[in-house]
């Protein structure tokens, strides 16, 4: 014969509870350590259930104040930037160089501003003498903050005047600056143009400035 097996046994219960509470707690799937204390109501819920979890909601106000403690300092470093750094102001450059470069090409002659008013500001210089053909630009700020160039060039003016001003830009009469005639000529929308036409050369004053201002320039040219 066989010797006879264990029977399999059940969980023992902890000390000071039968093996009918064990049953009992298993059959209605609950944990006894986390059954209700002895004494309490089944019926009645513990304290804190079925009460809502509180939020923590940020009024219109507190972020209001949030953005504008993060635009302030922002708002300080960009004024301090634009007042004391000039942020606005034109980076001034010395034309001369390139000015020196169109003369000692020699394929026209070089007039320059003289005496001209310290309201304007060279920004831009540049010679160009490839191609067989020389053209010299400077660009200003007037004094009123606009644009101007003064293009001097020994390229045809049947070429230049519509690279320079479109080919929409006509002429609209002669006006004499300086002991010079000029011709009075429309350009790119918002611009106008005076124009020097001689044998050898050609030289326009353009841009987005008064006509006062161009003449002005115009005339301080020699």
């Amino acid at each position: 014969m066989e010797p006879a097996q264990p029977a399999e046994r059940g969980p023992v219960p902890p000390p000071g509870r039968t093996t009918a509470d064990t049953d009992t707690d298993l059959l209605a799937g609950s944990d006894p350590a986390a059954a209700a204390p002895a004494g309490a109501d089944p019926d009645v819920p513990p304290p804190g259930a079925g009460e809502p979890v509180a939020r923590s909601e940020r009024s219109p106000k507190d972020m209001a104040i949030s953005l504008l403690v993060l635009l302030v300092p922002i708002a300080l470093v960009f004024g301090f930037y634009r007042i004391f750094l000039g942020a606005d102001e034109p980076v001034v450059i010395d034309p001369a160089p390139a000015v020196a470069q169109a003369r000692s090409a020699g394929a026209f002659e070089v007039i320059d501003p003289t005496g001209v008013d310290d309201g304007w500001r060279p920004v831009t210089a540049n010679f160009n003498g490839a191609d067989g053909s020389a053209t010299l630009r400077v660009g200003y700020v007037s004094p009123e903050g606009e644009g101007v160039q003064l293009v001097q060039s020994d390229v045809p003016a049947e070429t230049l005047l519509p690279q320079e001003l479109t080919a929409d830009g006509q002429p609209q009469g002669v006006i004499e600056i300086g002991g010079r005639t000029w011709q009075r000529y429309t350009a790119r929308p918002g611009e106008r143009a005076l124009v020097l036409l001689e044998p050898e050369r050609t030289v326009m004053v353009v841009g987005s400035a008064t006509e006062a201002e161009l003449r002005d320039l115009a005339d301080a040219l020699e």
